[in-house]
């Protein structure tokens, strides 16, 4: 943090329960040169990774479909979600991580994934980074069912679709998830399918 325009005056938590939310006040200089005192929540949940796995033979991509809690209490009327396969980075590398979630989610064992992006989600409140990342998979690759891990209380439906009705999907609003929907455009504008 190396802005001169902002002087962090303190922070609160608010909430240190599954993750931190803090209360910033701070001081933050204008174009005009004057200073005005603002205050920010800042929800920290860690950074995460996400991956679209692709079949550019069949013409198809693998997502995961679950219950979201917090889209449920947001208009989503089932609370389901259909997404590419992701999660919290837990003290790994961006690597690591999807490798192990992309086993754990989706049942394929992949070996070189190919990092393409890096965003930050919502960066007006909440300060993760996303890592994106595309692979391609096959039959060979699947060692498993998928589905996530019990402990983590994980109810993963594994999907492979056609990628042209994924991206109809999006269309319908049956795919309305930023990291998806960000990472089946990318496969689309790349011609990766």
């Amino acid at each position: 943090m190396s802005n001169p325009k902002v002087k962090i005056n303190s922070i609160v938590n608010l909430s240190n329960d599954w993750y931190t939310l803090d209360k910033i006040n701070f001081d933050y200089q204008t174009n005009n040169g004057t200073w005005q005192t603002q205050s920010r929540e800042s929800y920290d949940r860690g950074d995460g990774a996400a991956i679209l796995l692709y079949n550019s033979i069949k013409k198809t991509v693998i997502l995961t479909k679950q219950f979201r809690m917090p889209s449920y209490l947001n208009a989503n009327n089932d609370g389901m979600m259909i997404e590419v396969c992701a999660g919290l980075l837990d003290k790994n590398d961006p690597i690591t991580c999807i490798i192990k979630e992309a086993e754990e989610e989706t049942g394929y064992k992949i070996s070189n994934p190919k990092k393409v992006l890096e965003l930050y989600s919502t960066p007006g409140a909440v300060t993760e980074k996303i890592h994106y990342f595309i692979a391609e998979y096959n039959n060979d690759l699947k060692v498993s069912n998928g589905g996530g891990l019990e402990e983590e209380h994980e109810e993963i439906e594994v999907m492979e679709l056609p990628f042209s009705k994924a991206l109809k999907m999006i269309s319908s609003g049956e795919i309305c998830d930023a990291k998806t929907i960000i990472l089946l455009q990318y496969a689309q504008i790349h011609k990766l399918i």
